[in-house]
């Protein structure tokens, strides 16, 4: 999931006390993201460009 601004959609996502699988990271080939895992069960990337 792309989203605009990656370190306020992790607070937010922390802030609710999901899963966070992979914490937030600065890519080499240019993003920055997060994976939490949703109240299913899947895995959501949650990612922006640099």
């Amino acid at each position: 999931m792309e989203v605009d601004d990656v370190d306020a959609a992790y607070e937010a996502v922390r802030a609710t006390g999901a899963e966070i699988v992979h914490p937030i990271t600065d890519e080499q080939w240019g993003v920055r993201r997060f994976f939490v895992r949703d109240p299913n069960g899947k895995v959501v990337n949650v990612v922006s460009h640099r």
